[in-house]
């Protein structure tokens, strides 16, 4: 019946992942800090979580961007507006799936990320050197970060990522898919997007869902 395509609709749509900061329910957020800011009005994320988000080698996940010398802020920016998205968009529900992590119950496969959003990562990261190129997995954590694996040479993105699709979906194992579509289309999830205009991601994950 319709009450039950409608109800399994509802379910993808306005809810937060089972992951390791996320909240169990999203609400709005006053504080939320810098870059994240964007989801103040209804968020997964606390202010806590948005503020760590933005450090080098926050406790969220003893994660280091610098592990082949440092990333450039305008490659940075991009880094901290993904965790901002990835932590505090309540709107990824249609792309939530089982992960096999101890971390985390779920995690987010194939959001369709709108073109500008990948092809502005991929351009201002293209001198960032990395030694990787899925960032999920096969770091050497012995000292409590990421360092690179024995052999892993260090290179700038232009070569280790030929194409701007090519890191969007490869750096963190398929999280994203590169969307042919536009920012404005309501077809892709944005990063970026203008609060004052409300934000877009929930007529997009209304759209999958």
């Amino acid at each position: 019946s319709s009450g039950t395509v409608a109800a399994a609709q509802d379910s993808l749509l306005n809810i937060c992942m089972d992951a390791k900061h996320h909240k169990t329910e999203p609400g709005p957020e006053g504080k939320l800090y810098g870059q994240c800011a964007l989801w103040k009005d209804n968020a997964c994320c606390t202010a806590n979580t948005s503020a760590e988000a933005h450090e080098d080698q926050s406790y969220l996940y003893n994660f280091n961007w610098n592990h082949c010398g440092v990333m450039p802020e305008k490659c940075k920016r991009h880094f901290i507006q993904d965790t901002c998205l990835y932590e505090c968009s309540p709107n990824l529900g249609p792309w939530i799936d089982q992960a096999d992590t101890s971390w985390r119950k779920e995690r987010i496969v194939n959001v369709p990320l709108c073109w500008e959003d990948c092809e502005q990562w991929w351009e201002d990261c293209q001198e960032a050197v990395t030694c990787k190129v899925n960032w999920h997995k096969g770091w050497n954590w012995t000292t409590g970060t990421n360092q690179c694996p024995q052999g892993a040479m260090c290179q700038k993105f232009k070569y280790v990522f030929p194409t701007a699709a090519s890191m969007c979906e490869q750096i963190w194992s398929g999280s994203y898919s590169a969307s042919p579509h536009h920012r404005g289309s309501g077809l892709c999830i944005q990063m970026w997007f203008d609060p004052a205009q409300g934000n877009p991601n929930v007529a997009v994950a209304h759209h999958y869902a």
